[in-house]
C-alpha cells in the first residue's frame, strides 16, 4: 500500500469471485446472441451452431449465480433476495432478471430440442427412456401444426430473450458505472462496454468450444459457419476496442481532479494487465489475426487455426478487462492520493482454486447437456400430409 490510505481500505471486498461473475454472465449473453442471429434475423450461416449456442448459454446461465452465492459466505441468505424484495436496489434486481431469463432460455431450449426428446423417448430403454419421457412433458405427438407453432414460439422467445440477455449483463456495467465515488467506474459508457465485451467473449467461446468438440467427435468443421462467426467476432471486437479507448481518452481530455490518480493506475498498478493483456494481447493482436484471415488467401486449416487462436486471446483479454475494472477500481484510495494492493490467495472461498472450479463447472454442465440432447442432430422436418397425426415412433 502506498500514499494516503484509509484504515478500511486494506481489504479488497469485491475479490476474484466478483471478477468471474461478470465474466460468466457475459459468456451467457454472447452465446445467446449467436442463436438469436439465426432464429430472429435469419442468418442461415449460423444454423450449424444455433442449437449448440443455446445449450451453451443455458449451461453457463445455470452457474452464473454461484460466484455471488459463494462470495456471500452465507449461501442460504441468497433466498432473501426473493423473500424480501427491494425493487430500488440494482443488486437485488439480478435475481429477478436471472430467473426471468432462465425461464425464457429453458423454454426455448425445450422447444428447439422437443423433436429430438420425443424421438429419444420412443427409441430409448430403461432409465434413459424415463428421463426423455419426463422431458417430453407428456407431449409425445409431433404434427406439422405443432412444429409450426414451436418454430413461431422459438422466434418469439428469441426476440424477447435478446433485450433480457442485454439487460442481464448491461446491468452489471450499470452497477459499476453508478458508483459516483469511484472515478475509474463512474462513466456512462460502462454498461455499453460491458455489453459489447459480453457479446465478444460469447462468440469467442462458441468458436473455441465448437472447434474442440467437433475435433473430439471427429466430425467435419462447418467452415462457412466457423468463419462467419469469426467475422462477427472481429466486428464486435472492433467496436468494443473503440469504445474502451474513447472512455480513457475522454478522461484524458477532461482532465478532472481524478485524472492524476487514474493515470497512475493505468501506468503503474495495472499497466501490464491493461495495456499488455487487455489491449495488446486480447484486442489488437486478435484483430490483426482476424483481419488476416479475412483479407488474405490461406489454407483452410491455417485459417481456422488463426481464428481459434484469436478467440482464445479474446477470452483472455475480456477476463483481463473484468479484472482491471473490478480490482483496478478498488485499488484507488478514497482520498485519490494513494493505492492499496491485492493478490488473490490460492486457497479459501475467495481463492484461485475455488474460482477455477466455478469456471470449470459450466463446461461440465455443457457436457451433460450434450450427452442427453446432442445438438448435432438434423432438424426434424414436418411430416408428410399423409402422416399429420402420426406418433413419434414413426420418426426417421
Amino acid at each position: 500500500m502506498t500514499g494516503f490510505i484509509f484504515p478500511n481500505e486494506g481489504v479488497i471486498e469485491w475479490d476474484l469471485l466478483i471478477v468471474i461473475y461478470p465474466y460468466i454472465t457475459g459468456l451467457v449473453a454472447g452465446a445467446f446472441v449467436v442463436s438469436s442471429l439465426y432464429h430472429v434475423f435469419g442468418l442461415t450461416r449460423l444454423k450449424p451452431v444455433a442449437r449448440f449456442s443455446l445449450i451453451t448459454a443455458l449451461a453457463f446461465l445455470l452457474v452464473t449465480p454461484l460466484p455471488l452465492v459463494v462470495h456471500l459466505g452465507r449461501p442460504e441468505r441468497a433466498l432473501e433476495m426473493f423473500l424480501t424484495p427491494n425493487l430500488t436496489s440494482a443488486m437485488s434486481a439480478f435475481g429477478y432478471i436471472w430467473f426471468f431469463y432462465l425461464i425464457i432460455l429453458v423454454a426455448e431450449v425445450w422447444l428447439v430440442f422437443r423433436p429430438d426428446i420425443v424421438r429419444y423417448a420412443s427409441s430409448s430403454e430403461g432409465t434413459r427412456k424415463t428421463v426423455y419421457t419426463a422431458l417430453a412433458l407428456g407431449m409425445n405427438t409431433l404434427t406439422e401444426e405443432s412444429l409450426t407453432v414451436d418454430r413461431r414460439l422459438i422466434k418469439v422467445l428469441s426476440f424477447i430473450g435478446i433485450p433480457v440477455a442485454f439487460l442481464l449483463h448491461g446491468y452489471v456495467g450499470f452497477i459499476f458505472g453508478a458508483v459516483k465515488a469511484n472515478p475509474w467506474w463512474s462513466t456512462p459508457l460502462m454498461p455499453i462496454i460491458f455489453l459489447l465485451s459480453a457479446i465478444v467473449s460469447g462468440i469467442a467461446l462458441l468458436i473455441v468450444v465448437y472447434l474442440i468438440v467437433t475435433r473430439l467427435r471427429r466430425a467435419e468443421v462447418e467452415h462457412r459457419c466457423f468463419h462467419f462467426m469469426a467475422l462477427w467476432l472481429g466486428g464486435f471486437l472492433t467496436v468494443g476496442v473503440v469504445l474502451e479507448g474513447l472512455e480513457v481518452f475522454s478522461m484524458l481530455y477532461e482532465q478532472e481532479e481524478s485524472w492524476q490518480i487514474i493515470s497512475q493506475l493505468l501506468t503503474q498498478r495495472i499497466a501490464f494487465t491493461y495495456f499488455g493483456i487487455q489491449f495488446v494481447l486480447g484486442s489488437l493482436l486478435p484483430l490483426l489475426l482476424l483481419a488476416a484471415t479475412a483479407l488474405f488467401k490461406m489454407e483452410e486449416r491455417f485459417k481456422t487455426g488463426l481464428a481459434f487462436l484469436s478467440s482464445v486471446l479474446v477470452l483472455i483479454g475480456v477476463f483481463a478487462m473484468r479484472w482491471n475494472v473490478v480490482i483496478g477500481g478498488q485499488l484507488i484510495s478514497k482520498s485519490l492520493r494513494g493505492f492499496t494492493s491485492y493478490a488473490p490467495p490460492l486457497w479459501g472461498l475467495n481463492g484461485i482454486v475455488v474460482a477455477s472450479i466455478i469456471l470449470l463447472l459450466p463446461f461440465i454442465v455443457l457436457a451433460v447437456l450434450i450427452y442427453f440432447i446432442p445438438p448435432w442432430q438434423e432438424e426434424i422436418k414436418p411430416p408428410e400430409r399423409r402422416g399429420l397425426g402420426y406418433r413419434a415412433s414413426g420418426l426417421r
